[in-house]
């Protein structure tokens, strides 16, 4: 049984920084963490991507859910274990990378990025036929289904369980600055504190930093430009 679900999109750069910081604790801490599905694309399904979101965010979740069918087939074929791993491996090479003038957001659900993903985990290279492959979407419809159900809808990415089942669930933390490793396990200790008093709702704020992510131009001795957020989400209206 995991001590965690982390519920994660691939393509979402504060998803990708507090996993960072999950595994933090787990390298200071004896944590088990199940990676499970929720895709910003299907989330937002409904919504008119021209009129409500910045120009590529389309592009951007589309290449999430297909990575996320990646993603679904590696667990499949080859366990939790290996889903691990891969989220590990796309993050980095899709977030811990220098920015790419001009980059296609479309281009991390592409084979041309996937593949040599796969290769360097020793994973074998027709997973990559999954991008194309809708037949996994019910599945992952299903677990972000699941992460709404333990929270509400008026969320984003990460979604985080702690003591799954029956433990309550939250959006986010979200953060954009790593801690210290001395300091990661000590923040995580007052964050599992808040989720087990079983009246604590929300604790937030809608100002964000820029992560400190090299694709995203900050630099680890930078702050990032601030953001207005709304419901964990950039739509440009409601």
């Amino acid at each position: 049984m995991a001590d965690v679900h982390f519920y994660f999109d691939p393509v979402c750069p504060f998803a990708w920084m507090t996993s960072k910081w999950v595994r933090q604790v787990q390298a200071a801490r004896d944590y088990s963490v199940q990676w499970r599905f929720i895709s910003l694309r299907l989330l937002n399904s409904h919504i008119d991507y021209d009129a409500h979101f910045p120009p590529e965010y389309e592009a951007g979740h589309t290449a999430g859910l297909r990575l996320l069918r990646v993603a679904a087939a590696t667990r499949a074929a080859h366990g939790d274990a290996a889903v691990d791993r891969l989220y590990a491996a796309l993050g980095a090479a899709i977030f811990d990378t220098d920015p790419v003038p001009d980059d296609d957001a479309a281009r991390r659900g592409t084979a041309g990025f996937v593949a040599p993903v796969l290769a360097g985990l020793g994973l074998p290279a027709g997973l990559t036929d999954a991008l194309d492959d809708p037949g996994w979407d019910a599945l992952i419809q299903a677990e972000t289904d699941e992460a709404l159900a333990l929270t509400g809808k008026d969320v984003g990415t990460p979604i985080l369980q702690f003591e799954p089942p029956d433990g309550v669930a939250f959006f986010g933390p979200v953060i954009s600055r790593l801690p210290a490793d001395d300091e990661a396990a000590e923040l995580w200790d007052h964050v599992i504190a808040l989720a087990r008093f079983p009246g604590f709702a929300e604790l937030k704020r809608s100002l964000r930093e820029l992560p400190r992510l090299r694709a995203l131009g900050v630099a680890d001795d930078e702050v990032g430009v601030q953001q207005d957020w709304h419901a964990g989400s950039r739509r440009q209206k409601r």
